[in-house]
């Protein structure tokens, strides 16, 4: 039993928090703010870039994560380490995606409404939306493709300490 806990259970449920911290992540905004953000994001490429690449690297960080945390028969098999590290420092670049379509909404609103001396509320409204809602995609990309590698690191600690053997720190 503890060796299915150990190799099994544990890499799986400690894979399962990104996905659980996104839910909870979208749950926890307002309603109104959830409703306008998906209704903006159909309308915006610039979105679906950045949640498309940010929900496969957060897939393959996933799967190499799981491998990362399997105990093997005298040590967790640490091919994946590498290439986790480096997906995680790539997630530093969704805020910086979510900023440049940030941006790129405040020229679009800027260049349409130019110089008119009176523009409707829902036409700044609507020119506008993509700045906010590229910002709330690559900050919630960001924040869910860092969790994986730290997931790894304290991950296989605890799978450690569970098993009553003392970590190799170094």
């Amino acid at each position: 039993m503890k060796r299915f806990v150990v190799r099994w259970l544990l890499p799986t449920i400690f894979c399962l928090l990104p996905i659980s911290g996104g839910v909870a992540l979208a749950l926890a905004m307002p309603e109104a703010a959830w409703r306008f953000y998906v209704g903006r994001v159909r309308e915006s490429y610039l979105d679906w870039l950045i949640l498309g690449l940010g929900s496969s690297l957060a897939l393959i960080q996933l799967v190499l994560s799981w491998r990362a945390l399997r105990w093997q028969d005298v040590d967790f098999d640490h091919r994946p380490d590498d290439v986790l590290q480096q997906m995680a420092w790539a997630a530093e670049w969704f805020p910086l995606l979510g900023l440049f379509g940030t941006v790129a909404g405040i020229l679009q609103t800027f260049a349409v409404i130019g110089l008119r001396q009176t523009v409707p509320q829902q036409e700044i409204l609507r020119l506008y939306a993509p700045a906010l809602t590229t910002t709330a995609s690559g900050l919630l990309m960001a924040l869910v493709n860092v969790v994986p590698w730290w997931l790894v690191v304290v991950g296989r600690r605890l799978i450690l300490s569970l098993a009553l053997r003392p970590a190799r720190f170094g």
